[in-house]
């Protein structure tokens, strides 16, 4: 698996050799509780203190309002769940069709179960056929029983990014939280938070080159706030239980990281990008891509090869040592197409043959040629043993 070309970033990231070295020594020589009062907890203490300046600085805003998480879907949940509670007099709930289930099931959950004995009104928020959302759609949903809108910064199949500070603006004017699960975002494009109308955002490091099990939150210094996790008095009373202090660490350095390289991201990445998905349309017949061509992530390609399977496609690539995706790894297992790509009207011939390939900083203009080589042949051949192998005669000249 070291020779692997990885192309499902979306999913998960290698962890970086300068994160792995940062994040040794708080696993064995000072492993001390950040909160115990001698020099082991203090030299933990103040690596907590560095990687929230980090992240900090990663995201634009303050230490203060950096909260860390064990993942991304705990601080989605924490997010949305603290903006309920502290609106109990507010009912309703706007979100859109394409978010991740950490924002897209539980809302759905609340809506339809309840909590505690009370349910919410939900507006899940249609696409178009880009995968964008309509502005006007926005502003129309939210009313005055609104307690929360929540809308991804980018969609985690797609790559679509949608426009925050524009929803953001609209959710102030009308006196709503807004919170935006920017776990794909991060370290991708630019955050400046103290620029922007964002009262709570979400990351999780494993997207960004950290370990898995750590995650933020950020919290506008102002904003009524409730913790999910009860039980301490961690991060400043509002997430109960000992920081992982190693991987905290880790994600400190990951974010310094993603600030210095973020350039590198928005061309030489893209532009592999761009070259894949321009010779890979141009090879194989009946293929599209999904999503808006522009406003979208530098990394993230979206195509759809019509009259063949996605889970074929992904295990003839895995035999020539290619990992890809054909969706989001937290949906993987479900033979129905991607919930994005329905909400987006794909085709259903083609939501089902849709491949993700994601980049990093770490891919090769060579891996990028390795695909081109080995990906067209391999759709020629399922199409050739599917029974709708027929409908595509351009396939078979």
């Amino acid at each position: 698996m070291t020779e692997a070309i990885y192309f499902d970033n979306n999913a998960t990231t290698r962890i970086a050799d300068e994160v792995r070295e940062a994040m040794a020594p708080y696993l064995d020589r000072l492993y001390g509780n950040p909160h115990s009062m001698h020099t082991f907890g203090e030299l933990a203490g103040r690596a907590v203190n560095t990687a929230r300046e980090q992240v900090a600085h990663l995201l634009g805003c303050r230490p203060e309002e950096i909260i860390f998480t064990s993942c991304g879907t705990e601080s989605n949940n924490t997010a949305i769940l603290s903006a309920l509670e502290t609106r109990p007099d507010k009912d309703h709930i706007v979100t859109t069709r394409v978010e991740h289930p950490a924002v897209g099931g539980l809302c759905r959950k609340l809506s339809e179960q309840g909590l505690a004995g009370k349910r919410w009104r939900l507006t899940e928020l249609p696409v178009d056929g880009e995968g964008m959302l309509s502005l006007p759609d926005v502003g129309n949903a939210i009313d005055g029983a609104t307690a929360a809108v929540s809308v991804m910064w980018a969609n985690n199949e797609t790559g679509v990014v949608f426009p925050v500070e524009r929803i953001g603006g609209m959710c102030r004017d009308k006196g709503v939280l807004f919170h935006t699960d920017a776990v794909q975002a991060v370290g991708k494009i630019p955050v400046n938070l103290s620029e922007l109308p964002i009262d709570m955002l979400s990351l999780s490091g494993h997207k960004l080159h950290a370990p898995k099990g750590i995650g933020a939150l950020y919290v506008r210094g102002g904003v009524r706030f409730s913790p999910l996790l009860i039980g301490g008095h961690q991060e400043r009373n509002r997430r109960g239980g000992t920081e992982a202090v190693p991987n905290i660490v880790a994600l400190g350095k990951a974010a310094e990281l993603a600030a210095g390289r973020m350039e590198d991201e928005r061309t030489r990445v893209r532009a592999m990008r761009d070259r894949l998905e321009r010779e890979l349309l141009a090879r194989c017949p009946d293929a599209r891509v999904n999503g808006h061509r522009e406003s979208r992530l530098p990394n993230t390609a979206n195509i759809s090869f019509e009259y063949v399977e996605g889970e074929s496609i992904l295990l003839m690539l895995d035999a020539h040592g290619i990992c890809a995706s054909s969706g989001s790894a937290c949906t993987s297992g479900s033979l129905e197409p991607s919930h994005v790509m329905r909400a987006m009207g794909v085709p259903y011939t083609a939501a089902h043959g849709s491949l993700r390939m994601s980049l990093s900083v770490y891919n090769t203009e060579a891996e990028v040629d390795r695909v081109i080589e080995v990906l067209p042949p391999i759709i020629r051949r399922l199409r050739d043993i599917s029974p709708f192998g027929r409908r595509a005669p351009a396939e078979r000249t």
